[in-house]
């Protein structure tokens, strides 16, 4: 998950950076500092977002015309 993904991620679900945090059991300033590429953040920490915006019914996208990108879940999906 890059950083743009995880704010767009948010964005999606009107979540901000607090929320998140608490999801996925970081800070906030954890969650904002990774999306501002301000410090190195953990392999783990970002796994732990991803998860906690995968279980809210995002899905990430590998390539969307040459770009990662994020949606919402399909229903049934």
């Amino acid at each position: 998950m890059t950083s743009e993904q995880c704010k767009a991620a948010r964005e999606l679900l009107g979540w901000h950076a607090e929320r998140l945090g608490i999801m996925a059991g970081a800070s906030y300033h954890t969650v904002r500092d990774f999306e501002r590429q301000a410090r190195r953040t953990l392999p783990r920490t970002i796994n732990a977002m991803r998860a906690a915006l995968e279980t809210a019914g995002i899905e990430f996208i590998a390539d969307n015309d040459g770009r990662p990108g994020v949606r919402r879940r399909q229903a049934g999906a």
